[in-house]
């Protein structure tokens, strides 16, 4: 690529046209955009990149200070993933191009390592993983690997005969499929007593936080509930990600799992999303201790739907060994 790209830093200047770019680009989601990052505010050292062709905003890079490893620079600690994102611009070499000159900013900035979680397959509108061969060019390696479990919409695999009589069950207990955010309290009530049950645990994010980012994404953030009654006994919140809706905090009551809920709710949410034309439902990792673990009841429920396995990887290259060109 010819003149050679640059990186820079991130200033706030540059954020109607990172913005404009994360919409025009084939493989980015709001997790990418300045108004999602900047919902962590302080709690994260900002050490995002614009990728330049002279005056020209080629890419961009969403990154920050691993808030465990103050030598290391992450894409990114406070999204689900991260990655280099373009609109055409930067593949095959010209990738590769840009990256070097992302890991070479960092390596000066004092950084020793660079910890890069691409965006899953299935969130890009087309394929874009020419930032995966840079990365291995560049000599990167594995740090991590997650099971997570999508359906394809357009060619699901057969549901097992365990979910169908549990849709059966469900159906007879006259359950019904609502959506809207003010299922949200209730969902996280759920959600809330489950894992202090199970795990003596609390979601990532207060019932505030949610309310907060659902109201500032509205469009890319769906709540959908199980309600028996004015009872709310099961529920999740989607993410529009491109081609695939995302399934993040799915829960049920104890009203809910005796009746089968979920797997109305799964079933409702499989026609949605085919009927709004996407291309996937994914069901999100069944991973514990960073992925060295699977937790197999879990991961089994969600393949039952007629899901298959996606990898969801972490990439780690060393900045102190690289080369000064690619």
């Amino acid at each position: 690529m010819s003149p050679a790209c640059q990186a820079q830093a991130f200033s706030e200047a540059d954020t109607a046209e990172w913005e404009a770019l994360c919409r025009a680009s084939h493989a980015a989601s709001f997790l990418h955009e300045r108004g999602f990052l900047a919902y962590h505010g302080e709690r994260l050292k900002d050490e995002s990149l614009c990728l330049r062709l002279g005056t020209r905003l080629v890419g961009v890079l969403p990154a920050a200070r691993s808030p465990q490893d103050a030598q290391c620079v992450e894409s990114h600690p406070g999204a689900t993933y991260g990655g280099l994102v373009h609109a055409g611009a930067l593949r095959g070499m010209a990738s590769l191009q840009a990256l070097h000159a992302a890991a070479r900013y960092w390596q000066q900035a004092g950084y020793a390592r660079l910890r890069y979680t691409p965006m899953p397959h299935v969130y890009a509108r087309a394929p874009a993983q020419d930032d995966l061969y840079a990365l291995h060019r560049l000599g990167a390696r594995r740090a991590a690997c997650k099971l997570s479990a999508a359906i394809e919409l357009t060619h699901p695999l057969a549901r097992s005969g365990r979910r169908r009589r549990s849709l059966a069950k469900a159906q007879r207990a006259g359950l019904q499929c609502v959506q809207g955010a003010q299922w949200l309290p209730a969902l996280w009530a759920v959600l809330q007593a489950n894992l202090a049950s199970r795990h003596q645990a609390e979601p990532v994010h207060s019932l505030a936080e949610a309310a907060a980012l659902q109201q500032r994404f509205n469009r890319s953030i769906q709540v959908h509930a199980v309600l028996r009654g004015q009872e709310l006994v099961a529920g999740v919140l989607v993410f529009e990600v491109g081609p695939c809706w995302h399934l993040q905090y799915i829960a049920a009551s104890a009203l809910g799992f005796e009746l089968q809920a979920l797997d109305l709710l799964v079933v409702q949410l499989q026609a949605l999303a085919t009927q709004a034309g996407m291309r996937w439902l994914d069901f999100g990792t069944s991973n514990e201790q960073g992925g060295r673990v699977l937790n197999e009841g879990l991961y089994q429920f969600k393949v039952e739907f007629g899901a298959g396995g996606v990898a969801c990887e972490t990439l780690e290259l060393d900045l102190t060994a690289l080369a000064c060109s690619v």
